[in-house]
């Protein structure tokens, strides 16, 4: 077996950087703004979020073929921070080159295609189905270079576990959790119980791995008007019921949640494998942490991200060389080993590379074959329309705004429908 570790090399998700490598590379010709010298130099800017995996050392690959291009690399604070930015200068001024985007924001982003450069048609085909499918406009263009895709397991604290007189070992945590949501929650009880400590990160978390699994939470996949389907109201009662006891009640990507991945605030939290790079990033020092291929409910898909090239870029052809580059099997991969990001290039899931991998903190962990089982078991594809962004991230705020006691549940209920009832 490969037992190439996979190791998180960079900044955690949630802290804005900015680094600058001096790239090898030749801007290409075409495109709106190329420089005209196909051999100049040239900067190209590349703004993600979160961790792509795109690390310095990754970068600087880029240089053994491309030896005039500089790349400055941006990084936001939060998903949230990147999409105002991205939907306030789409097709206007002071965007980066290659701009990275969420897979919930693609809706939005659709109504505005025509203001980015498509994906050339010789790499369609590169990317699972759904996945090219998001991000293909009514013209058929590809407008969106697929990047991760974000199956999930269950990440946990052995020795958390341990202390509850709970099973430590992956395959006997496995069959503990296998099941419905209803099973987790009750195995949540039995470890608070034991404990007196949270079982789960927060509530915001959880329900985000829930509604994943249903097929038309907010919109009606044939109108793509809102149409709130009845489970989400029951998800909602049901996570929230949970974590009155269960929940540590840390809000994701909050410096206390952070603090939390490494202090045993919460022994159990939902992985998708772009998580595995924050974890460690956070907990380097901790020796618990380990992975369960298992998901409650069956399977679930929570994120995934593209790249996407602004059509007025000043290096259009250049940028879409580099966007290519970052996309491909190879580099997909090498994503993976830096932050756990799973590939969406079918290339790249049938690689051994992929499927032998195992992860060094998390207990030695197979990850690759765990996640692609994970991604095997995917079911469900949610509908995610023009409003989904909106929709729920008012529902975040109201399940946080029970979390923090500003309001109870059914307050917080109501505050959302009248919410989500002015959203045109």
């Amino acid at each position: 077996m490969n037992t190439r570790a996979l190791r998180r090399i960079g900044l955690v998700a949630g802290v804005a950087t900015t680094s600058a490598l001096v790239l090898a590379g030749c801007a290409g010709s075409g495109g709106g703004g190329d420089t005209s010298d196909p051999n100049g130099e040239v900067t190209l800017t590349v703004a993600t979020f979160n961790d792509f995996g795109y690390t310095d050392a990754l970068l600087a690959e880029y240089s053994k073929e491309h030896p005039n291009v500089k790349i400055v690399h941006n990084k936001a604070a939060t998903s949230n921070d990147a999409r105002a930015n991205y939907f306030q200068k789409l097709g206007k001024t002071g965007l980066a080159d290659i701009e990275a985007i969420e897979i919930d924001w693609m809706p939005e982003v659709m109504k505005y295609s025509d203001l980015l450069a498509p994906v050339p048609d010789d790499l369609k085909g590169r990317w699972l189905d759904w996945k090219e499918k998001g991000a293909t406009d009514a013209d058929g263009n590809l407008i969106g270079y697929g990047t991760d895709i974000g199956p999930e397991g269950v990440c946990y604290r052995s020795d958390l576990f341990a202390a509850a007189g709970l099973p430590t070992d992956r395959d006997e945590v496995t069959k503990l959790l296998e099941g419905d949501w209803a099973n987790y929650f009750a195995v949540g009880e039995q470890y608070t119980k034991a404990t007196g400590k949270a079982f789960f990160d927060s509530a915001g978390g959880t329900y985000q791995g829930m509604i994943n699994q249903v097929e038309a939470a907010y919109e009606d996949p044939s109108s793509g008007e809102i149409d709130i389907a009845p489970e989400v109201e029951d998800i909602y009662n049901q996570v929230l019921d949970a974590s009155a006891t269960q929940s540590a009640h840390l809000g994701q990507w909050s410096d206390d949640w952070m603090a939390g991945l490494s202090n045993g605030a919460f022994a159990t939290m939902l992985c998708p494998g772009w998580m595995l790079g924050v974890i460690e990033g956070n907990a380097k020092d901790v020796t618990g942490w380990d992975i369960a291929n298992v998901f409650p409910g069956g399977g679930g898909n929570w994120g995934g991200s593209y790249l996407t090239v602004p059509a007025n870029g000043k290096n259009v052809a250049a940028a879409q060389e580099l966007a290519d580059w970052l996309t491909s099997p190879e580099t997909q991969l090498k994503a993976f080993e830096n932050a756990g990001t799973f590939p969406s290039q079918l290339d790249a899931m049938k690689s051994d590379t992929l499927l032998d991998s195992t992860n060094e903190f998390f207990n030695n962990a197979p990850v690759g074959q765990i996640l692609t089982d994970r991604a095997n078991a995917v079911t469900v594809s949610p509908f995610k329309g023009e409003f989904y962004f909106q929709i729920n991230d008012a529902m975040q705020k109201a399940l946080t705004r029970v979390e923090d006691g500003t309001q109870d549940k059914q307050a917080s209920w109501d505050q959302w429908k009248t919410e989500v009832a002015a959203i045109k």
